[in-house]
Protein backbone atom coordinates (compact mmCIF):
# COMPACT_ATOMS: atom_id res chain seq x y z
CA UNK A 1 0.00 0.00 0.00
CA UNK A 2 2.84 2.35 1.08
CA UNK A 3 6.33 2.42 -0.73
CA UNK A 4 9.20 2.05 1.33
CA UNK A 5 11.22 5.09 2.25
CA UNK A 6 14.52 4.52 0.37
CA UNK A 7 16.09 7.70 1.23
CA UNK A 8 17.66 8.00 4.97
CA UNK A 9 15.59 10.67 7.30
CA UNK A 10 17.10 13.98 7.36
CA UNK A 11 16.40 13.77 11.54
CA UNK A 12 18.54 11.05 11.72
CA UNK A 13 22.00 11.41 14.03
CA UNK A 14 24.61 11.79 12.36
CA UNK A 15 26.92 10.23 14.87
CA UNK A 16 29.24 9.25 11.97
CA UNK A 17 30.30 12.88 10.71
CA UNK A 18 33.88 13.87 9.70
CA UNK A 19 33.63 17.20 12.00
CA UNK A 20 35.12 17.14 15.45
CA UNK A 21 32.46 17.28 18.08
CA UNK A 22 33.22 19.14 21.57
CA UNK A 23 32.51 18.40 24.77
CA UNK A 24 30.62 20.53 27.28
CA UNK A 25 33.05 21.39 29.03
CA UNK A 26 35.26 22.68 25.96
CA UNK A 27 32.05 24.97 24.93
CA UNK A 28 32.09 26.35 28.74
CA UNK A 29 35.82 26.85 28.63
CA UNK A 30 35.14 28.99 25.06
CA UNK A 31 32.05 30.62 26.66
CA UNK A 32 34.07 31.49 30.08
CA UNK A 33 37.06 32.88 27.97
CA UNK A 34 34.97 35.09 25.77
CA UNK A 35 33.23 36.36 28.73
CA UNK A 36 36.33 36.91 30.81
CA UNK A 37 38.10 38.53 27.40
CA UNK A 38 35.04 40.96 27.02
CA UNK A 39 35.70 42.00 30.60
CA UNK A 40 39.28 42.36 29.91
CA UNK A 41 38.76 44.64 27.16
CA UNK A 42 36.56 47.12 29.80
CA UNK A 43 38.92 46.81 32.56
CA UNK A 44 41.65 48.23 30.16
CA UNK A 45 39.13 51.12 28.81
CA UNK A 46 38.71 52.13 32.75
CA UNK A 47 42.59 51.49 32.90
CA UNK A 48 42.57 49.08 35.66
CA UNK A 49 46.21 47.41 34.92
CA UNK A 50 46.39 45.01 37.70
CA UNK A 51 42.82 44.12 37.66
CA UNK A 52 43.58 43.53 34.25
CA UNK A 53 45.81 41.20 34.48
CA UNK A 54 44.75 39.35 36.31
CA UNK A 55 41.51 38.50 33.71
CA UNK A 56 44.16 38.53 31.10
CA UNK A 57 45.95 35.21 33.33
CA UNK A 58 42.61 33.74 33.43
CA UNK A 59 42.01 34.21 29.66
CA UNK A 60 45.49 32.70 28.59
CA UNK A 61 44.82 29.72 31.14
CA UNK A 62 41.68 28.69 29.10
CA UNK A 63 42.37 29.63 25.69
CA UNK A 64 45.98 28.56 25.73
CA UNK A 65 47.48 31.78 24.35
CA UNK A 66 47.81 35.32 25.98
CA UNK A 67 44.47 37.63 24.79
CA UNK A 68 45.31 40.57 22.48
CA UNK A 69 44.65 43.40 24.75
CA UNK A 70 44.32 46.86 23.27
CA UNK A 71 42.38 50.08 25.44
CA UNK A 72 40.32 50.69 22.33
CA UNK A 73 38.61 53.78 24.16
CA UNK A 74 34.48 54.43 23.32
CA UNK A 75 33.88 57.64 24.80
CA UNK A 76 31.47 55.98 27.37
CA UNK A 77 31.12 57.52 30.90
CA UNK A 78 33.05 55.44 33.46
CA UNK A 79 29.71 54.57 35.32
CA UNK A 80 28.28 52.85 31.72
CA UNK A 81 31.48 50.94 31.60
CA UNK A 82 31.27 49.83 35.25
CA UNK A 83 27.86 49.10 34.91
CA UNK A 84 28.89 46.87 31.33
CA UNK A 85 31.49 45.43 33.44
CA UNK A 86 29.57 44.38 36.17
CA UNK A 87 27.43 42.61 33.29
CA UNK A 88 30.16 41.19 32.25
CA UNK A 89 31.69 40.01 35.76
CA UNK A 90 28.36 38.47 36.66
CA UNK A 91 27.97 36.06 33.45
CA UNK A 92 31.33 35.16 33.63
CA UNK A 93 30.34 34.00 37.34
CA UNK A 94 27.38 32.24 36.27
CA UNK A 95 29.43 30.19 33.31
CA UNK A 96 32.53 29.87 35.86
CA UNK A 97 30.20 28.30 38.53
CA UNK A 98 28.97 26.11 35.87
CA UNK A 99 32.20 24.23 35.35
CA UNK A 100 33.40 24.22 39.06
CA UNK A 101 36.69 26.84 38.14
CA UNK A 102 37.02 28.35 41.41
CA UNK A 103 39.95 30.60 40.24
CA UNK A 104 37.66 32.35 37.32
CA UNK A 105 34.41 32.00 39.60
CA UNK A 106 36.56 33.98 42.55
CA UNK A 107 38.12 36.33 40.08
CA UNK A 108 34.61 36.97 38.74
CA UNK A 109 32.90 37.80 41.77
CA UNK A 110 35.93 40.33 43.08
CA UNK A 111 35.64 42.09 40.03
CA UNK A 112 31.71 42.06 40.29
CA UNK A 113 32.29 43.54 44.04
CA UNK A 114 34.71 46.10 42.74
CA UNK A 115 32.69 47.92 39.76
CA UNK A 116 29.73 47.73 42.28
CA UNK A 117 31.83 49.53 44.71
CA UNK A 118 32.90 52.01 41.93
CA UNK A 119 29.02 52.55 41.04
CA UNK A 120 28.17 52.86 44.37
CA UNK A 121 30.96 55.73 45.15
CA UNK A 122 30.11 57.74 41.70
CA UNK A 123 26.08 57.96 42.95
CA UNK A 124 27.54 59.38 45.84
CA UNK A 125 30.15 61.91 44.38
CA UNK A 126 27.06 62.77 42.39
CA UNK A 127 24.77 63.29 44.97
CA UNK A 128 26.63 65.03 47.17
CA UNK A 129 27.43 67.47 44.28
CA UNK A 130 23.17 68.08 43.62
CA UNK A 131 23.17 69.07 47.28
CA UNK A 132 25.78 71.79 47.03
CA UNK A 133 24.35 73.32 44.05
CA UNK A 134 21.99 75.77 45.85
CA UNK A 135 24.52 76.27 48.73
CA UNK A 136 26.25 79.53 48.43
Amino acid sequence: MYEPIRTPSVHSPADDADFPHRSREEELDIQLAGHLAALLAVTDELGLGAAGDRIAEQVARLRGAPPARHAALTDAAPAALHRRAHALAGRALVVAASRADTTAAILSAQRMDAHTEALASASADTAASAHLVGAH
